[in-house]
């Protein structure tokens, strides 16, 4: 007899540790479990997590929804374990790899600066006879023998998956749909990426770029998918509403993550979660939030204003273009991972190496030797070392101070304590400092932000970088370790949709973009229908990407509210004024009398799936006792030559209302809160621990 579908469960896979959140639809309640990660293969923690649950008395075929955030494809893409691709272009353009563009991804007069080699070598590019001019009007037929032979060159050149990126395809798509047709009859076992469905947007080296992108990773999540599907299915999990998170903070099925080029938009699926969270979570996310998501190798950064994580289309990762919808977040090499080590000029280096999850720090007893932040944090007494996870797992503090000493006090000529505080300090300016330049970039007060810390790492490290940033405020969710895994939980369903064409204006009619708009939302329904979802209950939302004339570089501009139907002329006039006031906003000056073209009409389509809602609880007036929450004191070295008695809480236990002054620390299953003197906390209605510098 089939299990009740009751349970909803989202997984956040991490560097560290896979975090996994279980919601029981009926009762609200919420499950947590934190295990190690398998970096050979993620999905075996996935499903080492649904069995820790299985042992609890959750039964697998009771869980109706699984949504997942990965690093599958950005692990790859860094460590560069894609497949081998080959590459079609327009016969005359196989240079525009080679020349990608003029900008440089690092200093400008560096006299070695070399490009990321390319992904697709010039052994495996083949020139393709064929051209559409910049209308989509075909000028050169396509030479289906000639694409035919290439096919066959690649195949016997053990290349698994091509991309075909051909001059203005973007206008006229048939040229590569037919490629297509043929290298899959030569080649039936390839993976095929094509530029009109990857990025069907102006500029060749963006759209060349995010191309061979999915190219390069798409056999990698298709791998992926199909043995964590497997997995899911053997362990009873026989739900079919399993989905993936995007880099735009939606999710999509699993189907979708793996057709239609849409592998890269999994690569900000980790991070993007937790900002998605953010928003939706947080009880003053309107006055603006900064997210600080530390786990195991790194930081990531988010901004939230009114209510929304910040966006952007434009991005790198790897240095390398990727021109897709994703959160406008951040990511340094900052986690408690990260190892520490003194470099050849004597000086104290932090990261970018990882201990990761294997062997992990060496206070895993895990046979790590190397010191790792984690390793400075129990040392300074910040981690309870018989309390990790909930004292699942203990920690070796006596190996975590000979790796200190053997790798950074003894070559520094300094005691533990002084190493392991010099570790933190080093780490906790890095975030700090990434946070004022994300900010700088951005025109965001941090003043005015409640800083909003997340991850295994993020409340342990909060303060001191609250501290470092004059912010005064810090909103600690009631489950910060798996507060991404959370996310997956509070979004929806979300694909975009996007197509150039180069216009003036007021060239433009309303019927003309009108029908653009409903080429792509025919587009939008019909993939939704595939994917086995309800059109009707999807919600689009339009823009243009708009510039003045002999403007290079244009704004997302949303016609939402503009037209109560079909676009019409005043809400094409009343667009051009939006567009003028966000260049407004943005750059500070409008160009109200300058020509404006229309380059790319975007959409967004949304339907809505069932999420976590959260209750709040009434505060008293008076605050309740915490004494029951109360555990005793530890020494914490917060000044390595003067510890103090910090009182010890569990954090699970403290009652709405409740209040704790500094020097103290809030201990749970799944991470630690650090408050140092001079900060008090209070925990909210939500059961947020709301933390605030006194005087």
């Amino acid at each position: 007899m089939a299990s009740e579908k009751r349970y909803r469960l989202g997984v956040d896979v991490g560097g560290t540790h896979t975090d996994l959140m279980l919601l029981d639809v009926a009762s609200g309640a919420l499950l947590v479990e934190k295990v190690s990660s398998t970096p050979k293969n993620p999905a075996l923690g996935v499903l080492n997590g649904v069995q820790r649950f299985a042992e609890r008395g959750i039964e697998p075929d009771a869980i109706e929804f699984f949504a997942h955030g990965t690093t599958i494809t950005t692990n790859a893409l860094l460590e560069m374990r894609g497949a081998g691709v080959g590459l079609f272009v327009t016969k005359g353009y196989r240079a525009i790899q080679e020349v990608q563009q003029q900008a440089r991804d690092t200093n400008l007069f560096d006299y070695f600066y070399s490009k990321p080699s390319p992904i697709a070598p010039q052994s495996l590019t083949r020139e393709i006879p064929e051209r559409s001019d910049y209308e989509g009007n075909v000028i050169t037929p396509l030479d289906t023998d000639a694409v035919r032979k290439a096919a066959r060159e690649l195949r016997d050149a053990d290349v698994s998956s091509i991309a075909v990126c051909y001059l203005f395809s973007f206008m006229n798509p048939v040229h590569e749909e037919e490629t297509r047709r043929l290298i899959l009859e030569e080649y039936p076992q390839a993976h095929v990426s094509i530029s009109s469905e990857v990025l069907p947007r102006i500029r060749e080296w963006p759209r060349m770029s995010t191309t061979l992108l999915n190219a390069y990773l798409e056999p990698v999540l298709v791998r992926y998918i199909d043995s964590l599907n497997k997995g899911l299915d053997e362990a009873g999990t026989g739900t079919q509403q399993r989905f993936l998170m995007q880099s735009n903070g939606g999710v999509m099925p699993f189907s979708a993550a793996i057709a239609g080029g849409r592998t890269v938009h999994t690569l900000f699926s980790g991070p993007a979660a937790g900002a998605q969270a953010s928003a939706y979570l947080a009880e003053d996310a309107k006055t603006g939030l900064v997210t600080l998501d530390m786990g195991g190798t790194s930081a990531d950064i988010a901004f939230i204003e009114g209510g929304a994580p910040l966006e952007t289309t434009e991005s790198t990762i790897a240095r390398r273009q990727l021109d897709v919808p994703a959160l406008d977040m951040t990511t340094i090499s900052a986690g408690g991972g990260s190892l520490a080590a003194v470099d050849s000029a004597g000086f104290l280096t932090v990261g970018p190496q990882s201990a990761g999850a294997d062997p992990g720090p060496a206070c895993y007893g895990r046979g790590g030797t190397r010191p790792a932040v984690t390793d400075a944090d129990v040392v300074c007494g910040y981690l309870n070392p018989d309390y990790f996870l909930g004292g699942k797992q203990g920690l070796d503090v006596e190996a975590a101070r000979k790796a200190l000493q053997e790798h950074v006090a003894g070559p520094l000529g300094m005691d533990v304590l002084e190493a392991a505080a010099g570790i933190r300090k080093i780490v906790d300016m890095r975030m700090a400092d990434e946070v004022l330049v994300f900010a700088a970039k951005r025109g965001v007060d941090l003043t005015a932000f409640t800083l909003l810390p997340f991850g295994g790492a993020g409340a342990v490290h909060a303060a001191a970088v609250a501290e470092e940033l004059n912010m005064r405020r810090i909103l600690v969710p009631p489950r910060p370790g798996a507060f991404s895994a959370l996310g997956l939980l509070c979004t929806d369903v979300v694909h975009d949709y996007i197509r150039s064409e180069l216009k003036p204006l007021d060239m433009l009619t309303p019927e003309h973009a009108e029908g653009i708009f409903a080429e792509l939302e025919a587009r939008a329904r019909q993939d939704v229908s595939d994917e086995g979802l309800d059109p009707a209950n999807a919600a689009y939302l339009r823009e243009l990407d708009m510039r003045y004339t002999g403007q290079g570089y244009e704004l997302r501009t949303p016609l939402e509210g503009l037209a109560a139907g079909p676009l019409d002329a005043a809400a094409m006039q009343a667009a051009r004024e939006r567009f003028d006031d966000r260049h407004k906003q943005i750059h500070g000056h409008a160009a109200a009398d300058r020509p404006v073209e229309v380059v790319s009409y975007r959409v967004r389509l949304r339907v809505a799936v069932p999420k976590y809602v959260q209750t709040e609880q009434p505060v008293p007036a008076t605050p309740p006792s915490s004494d029951n929450a109360y555990k005793g004191t530890r020494k914490v070295w917060f000044d390595p030559k003067a510890p103090v008695d910090a009182a010890i809480y569990e954090r699970d236990t403290l009652a709405i209302g409740a209040q704790i002054s500094g020097p103290a620390i809030a201990e749970q299953f799944d991470a630690t809160t650090v408050i140092p003197a001079g900060w008090s906390g209070c925990v909210d209605g939500h059961g947020n621990l709301i933390l605030e510098k006194q005087g």
